[in-house]
């Protein structure tokens, strides 16, 4: 767009929210933080398209292939930019049969290989070390978690301590485990770095697995890793995200480029560049109806 129809505002977000609180504008579009979005909906009184936080899932199907490829997506999915970004993979529902294919073997191996001398991991700008290595040891006070690798600071570093600076990490989950409130708020806790909670499961568990994803709170986007047509069905029928890919090449951090994260099933649901989502949150539908006349002679029309 040419310059002057642009106007950029380099601060701070309390900076940004008393303008638009003063501006009043027609509407917004905001993407970032749950929280931040939550509170301009009430500032500005609902007039808001919103593309915010979400627990991105990843499921992998009963159909195995190409366990290389998948596991390099899967670990570009949760660990490129060091986690940083909203549609990284939070959660993986990994069917035991690509466990016993060695997925998270090559998972693991995968991530061991980051490090910061080449900046395939780095510092986590909105999590401290001791905040993930907290959240890292909550999870494994639920019954049955283990660490499946990481889970350590980094090492021979000048990051300060205000800002995050752990090894790639994955904490193993039982599906069985999600069923209590607490290990569940506590599995679905959205880190905002290189952190992902791994839930193996079975054929006859997959109900299980759906029922979690439904119970999660915003349904931002998602990836099925399967070419079984009937699971792909299934899966895409009983469950609800923005951008959802499905396909033995599905993945989480694709939903940039297709622009239509969510909330899913919310109506502040924002768009981002598509045309139909320009058209939905920066245009108004608006139906103009003429009606000039004639005019009836009123004082023949009946009172009805």
């Amino acid at each position: 767009m040419p310059p002057e129809d642009a106007d950029v505002l380099h601060g701070k977000g309390p900076a940004m929210g008393a303008v638009l609180a003063g501006a009043e504008p027609r509407n917004t579009l905001f993407t970032g933080s749950q929280r931040v979005a939550e509170k301009l909906a009430l500032d500005l009184r609902g007039k808001v398209f919103l593309e915010d936080a979400g627990f991105d899932w990843k499921v992998l199907g009963p159909d195995v292939a190409d366990v290389d490829y998948v596991a390099w997506q899967c670990d570009q999915d949760a660990y490129a930019c060091s986690g940083q970004k909203c549609s990284a993979q939070s959660m993986l529902f990994a069917h035991n049969n690509w466990v016993k294919a060695g997925l998270l073997e090559k998972l693991k191996s995968r991530a061991a290989s980051r490090q910061l001398s080449d900046l395939t991991i780095g510092p986590v700008l909105t999590w401290t070390t001791d905040a993930i290595l907290g959240h890292t040891k909550r999870l494994l006070e639920i019954p049955g978690a283990k660490l499946l690798w990481g889970g350590r600071p980094l090492t021979g570093h000048t990051i300060p301590q205000c800002y995050g600076a752990v090894e790639p990490t994955a904490v193993s989950v039982p599906l069985a485990a999600l069923a209590d409130a607490g290990a569940f708020e506590a599995a679905t806790t959205e880190v905002f770095g290189p952190f992902q909670v791994v839930v193996e499961y079975e054929d006859s568990e997959l109900q299980l697995v759906l029922d979690a994803l439904e119970r999660m709170s915003h349904h931002l986007t998602a990836a099925i890793v399967s070419n079984d047509p009937k699971f792909l069905q299934h899966v895409l029928a009983h469950t609800v995200n923005g951008t959802t890919y499905a396909g033995l090449r599905a993945r989480t951090t694709g939903a940039p480029q297709n622009h239509w994260f969510g909330p899913a099933g919310d109506p502040r649901g924002a768009g981002i560049g598509t045309p139909e989502a320009i058209r939905l949150v920066w245009s108004c539908h608006r139906e103009v109806i003429y009606d000039y006349g004639p005019a009836p002679d009123g004082a023949k029309l009946k009172t009805t």
